[in-house]
């Protein structure tokens, strides 16, 4: 028997309408109860977490464990996610079920978070014949994508989406214009004019969600738009849910925080997929997360090594190692009044488990013991030694962060110890 009762915190569940200073009983890898024990319940272990919340697992939508697999997902945990979800352009390519099977073998070795993979649409990705999409459903696959790339033509798109509607498949969309969005590494804006960089314009993102939506309309597929980065994006979306369709989006952290003018003096760190945008683009992003018309957050991880940085901008590889900073990035929009508590904590849980179909991101009794116990009040500046990812390509290095993740549990495990002393993992 794996019994555990963690005392003095604050439980924030979003999926169930709980935010109340309880505490919270595990058996077995379960959640047993929230409040006062069940009669006959002795834990075999007691959590102390006074001051701190308890939330649930966190579940990030796009996550790139690349290089030492096991080292990332340890990452992960120590970020407070318990599920990630792997897009189809790792390599070797999501394309195949055993790639797939490979994938969920290495990550129930390891034991520290639940892998989730995203299988390609295409085959190699290359936007022409369809991939085996109800074998990769079979082996654990929780959606489709054609990858970061769209697919430019209409017709292979329609039959792509009309072939996982068929199968109930969620399908993973990155909107936009190949042409208007190709050869761009900033946004078209003064900041790239005076800098002198390609620039891709923001209708390049809308052009492509607009296509992408008459062809969810056409065709009846679930649709998840991922990573949106402009504010002209947002009003399609609104009035695509007015119609009934059933879409849903995320957005990358770093979008909720950062802008063009942060490209100032060329720091690669900055140098993201889709691009960082205006000042109102980030703005407007934040206030859909209230809205809702933005479901959830993810971190869009893509730890990368020192090279990939170290060149000229335009040349630079996109990507920001991202999973250890994901919370305490959400809860700067609470921290500074522009997305309610409720919303920032189920963007990171409750929906994004809904947006997959999965029995998760809650602590209802009966569902799995996934949990993540942050304190709000930790004040931290990462830097290199700090972060347990091998990718230290970040440009919140060196910036103070409120909130900090202390616990997280797998199944009733504790997979992650904040080490107070050293402020490293254990």
């Amino acid at each position: 028997m794996n019994a555990l009762t963690i005392t003095g915190g604050r439980i924030i569940d979003p999926a169930n309408g709980v935010d109340a200073h309880q505490d919270l009983h595990l058996l077995n890898g379960r959640v047993l109860a929230r409040g006062p024990a069940p009669e006959g319940f002795v834990p075999e272990q007691r959590l102390d977490v006074q001051g701190q919340w308890i939330l649930p697992g966190l579940i990030d939508l796009c996550a790139r464990p690349l290089g030492d697999f096991g080292q990332e997902l340890r990452a992960a945990a120590a970020g407070g996610v318990t599920s990630l979800c792997v897009p189809p352009e790792i390599s070797p390519c999501i394309d195949t079920p055993a790639v797939a099977e490979r994938l969920l073998e290495q990550a129930r070795r390891e034991g520290r978070a639940r892998l989730h993979p995203v299988g390609a649409l295409t085959r190699a990705l290359a936007g022409e014949q369809l991939a085996e999409l109800a074998a990769l459903q079979e082996a654990g696959c929780v959606a489709v994508s054609p990858g970061p790339d769209t697919i430019t033509d209409s017709r292979t798109l329609r039959q792509a989406l009309a072939y996982a509607s068929s199968h109930d498949l969620l399908v993973m969309l990155s909107p936009r214009d190949p042409w208007l969005h190709r050869h761009g590494c900033a946004h078209e804006g003064a900041t790239s004019t005076r800098l002198g960089l390609p620039a891709i314009p923001g209708v390049a993102e809308s052009i492509g969600l607009a296509r992408d939506l008459a062809l969810v309309e056409l065709t009846g597929v679930r649709a998840h738009f991922c990573r949106l980065s402009s504010m002209l994006a947002l009003p399609l979306l609104q009035q695509a849910r007015s119609r009934g369709l059933p879409v849903t989006a995320d957005v990358a952290a770093h979008h909720l925080h950062l802008c063009d003018t942060d490209l100032a003096t060329f720091d690669t760190l900055c140098r993201v997929d889709p691009p960082l945008r205006g000042a109102a683009d980030r703005d407007a992003l934040r206030t859909a997360i209230g809205e809702r018309t933005i479901d959830a957050v993810c971190s869009d991880h893509h730890p990368l090594g020192r090279d990939a940085k170290r060149v000229p901008f335009p040349d630079a590889t996109p990507g920001i190692a991202g999973l250890e900073t994901l919370l305490p990035l959400v809860l700067e929009a609470v921290w500074q009044e522009t997305v309610s508590l409720e919303h920032a904590i189920a963007s990171l849980s409750a929906n994004p488990a809904r947006i997959l179909g999965l029995p998760l991101g809650t602590l209802a009794d009966g569902a799995l013991a996934d949990v993540c116990i942050m304190d709000p009040e930790y004040r931290w500046t990462p830097d290199a030694e700090m972060l347990v990812s091998q990718g230290h390509n970040s440009p919140f290095l060196g910036h103070m962060l409120r909130g900090r993740v202390t616990h997280t549990l797998l199944g009733g495990r504790i997979v992650y110890r904040l080490d107070a002393n050293t402020r490293h993992w254990s």
